[in-house]
């Protein structure tokens, strides 16, 4: 399935890799996990159990491209790289 396919179906997994300062000063999608990069190690069993896909998202999309490669290599089978969280929203806002 495209990134596409799976924010039209609204069965996902939404994780925000960036630190928490990052959302107070750009902005959130509120429906998403804030799990930053540097926990994403110590958090991936809570990731990778997810029955659903998981899309990751950051500022702009390389942080969840390094969270992503990571949990591939750990045993995910169904993550996307949604992007940098502006262009993300946006999409989601014209599903």
């Amino acid at each position: 399935m495209t990134l596409e396919e799976i924010l039209k179906s609204g069965n996902y997994l939404l994780i925000d890799v960036r630190e928490p300062m990052e959302l107070e000063m750009d902005g959130e999608i509120s429906t998403a996990i804030n799990i930053p990069l540097g926990e994403v190690e110590e958090r991936k069993d809570e990731i990778l159990n997810s029955d659903k896909p998981v899309v990751i998202f950051c500022r702009s999309g390389n942080r969840s491209g390094k969270a992503l490669d990571f949990l591939n290599h750990e045993g995910l089978k169904n993550g996307y790289n949604g992007g940098g969280w502006a262009d993300l929203k946006h999409k989601m806002e014209n599903l």
